[in-house]
């Protein structure tokens, strides 16, 4: 059972770096500053928990959780807004931009977590990770079901909900459109810029939550130089998922059992258990080319993803 509920776990991290992107990429753009974004995302969000701890004497479960995460969704949208601002107000690379963006993040997530001196929030982690009281009393069900924090049923609310807004609504459909044809969408009256710079937004705070589930949920508080590495596989479940956040809850859990599965082996070498973690590329590498193979126009990326669009030029 611990193996199920650490995927489901970390896998949730990746659900939410996945579903940020995906309402990135919807719109045209291919945001590779993903792993600097959930890297921001986490050291913003445990430097707000930070200065709520060292400001009051006791302690609210509910601001201890609430804080961080608004804290960390903020700094990561300004991210996306940064990245939006060079590739459609500048008309930079989306590519350059993206592993930039990533760079920079990174360097932002050190800086700040430097200037936390006890980077150990164990006791602000079990706000995080607490399941409902309940879930003991219900046997392996309650174990697999109910025994999370609050970032596993965020990361599934979120993409059931994005999968809902992308497929079933008129902003949706307005999303979709400006990814496969901005000009189309731009001649029927679609503000291409907003949309872009919104999905951008948006997306990117949400895959910041990610790099703080990370932290906290499982890592316990205690920082680790590896949320980039999160932020890759992210992408990755992107095309995994065939761009379907509804799916990807299920893929990000098979990511999750992947990327732990080398801990739970006894007896292999170091370079076995990094042979294990790269399983999850090679998976995407495969699908990437097999729906390649097949053309089929719901399993391919948004027309227009990477491209920029110059009104100019309709």
């Amino acid at each position: 059972m611990t193996f199920i509920t650490q995927s489901i776990r970390i896998g949730m991290s990746f659900l939410l770096g996945s579903t940020g992107e995906t309402i990135t990429e919807k719109s045209g753009h291919l945001n590779l500053g993903i792993p600097g974004i959930m890297c921001v995302g986490a050291a913003v969000g445990c430097l707000a928990e930070n200065i709520y701890l060292s400001s009051v004497s006791v302690i609210s479960p509910f601001l201890a959780v609430l804080l961080p995460i608004i804290a960390s969704f903020i700094g990561s949208a300004l991210m996306g807004v940064l990245y939006s601002f060079l590739t459609v107000t500048l008309r930079a690379n989306q590519n350059v931009t993206g592993l930039a963006l990533t760079t920079l993040g990174i360097g932002i997530s050190k800086y700040i977590i430097d200037q936390i001196l006890d980077m150990k929030f164990s006791q602000a982690s079990k706000y995080f990770t607490s399941g409902f009281p309940f879930a003991d009393k219900l046997g392996g069900f309650g174990e697999i079901f109910l025994s999370y924090g609050v970032f596993v049923y965020l990361a599934i609310a979120i993409a059931l909900i994005t999968s809902f807004v992308l497929n079933k609504t008129r902003i949706g459909l307005h999303l979709r459109a400006v990814g496969e044809n901005p000009a189309t969408a731009d001649a029927a009256g679609v503000n291409v810029t907003l949309y872009r710079y919104l999905a951008t937004m948006i997306g990117s705070g949400i895959a910041g939550l990610g790099g703080l589930s990370y932290i906290m949920d499982n890592l316990n508080g205690n920082w680790e130089y590896t949320v980039d590495a999160i932020g890759w596989l992210s992408i990755a479940l992107v095309i995994f998922t065939l761009w379907k956040p509804n799916l990807a809850i299920f893929g990000s859990i098979i990511f999750g059992a992947c990327y732990i599965a080398s801990s739970y082996i006894s007896g292999i070498s170091f370079a076995q258990k990094e042979i294990l973690k790269m399983f999850p590329y090679v998976v995407t590498i495969i699908v990437l080319v097999v729906i390649s193979m097949r053309k089929k126009r719901e399993h391919q990326p948004p027309a227009a993803l990477g491209l920029p669009y110059f009104r100019e030029e309709r």
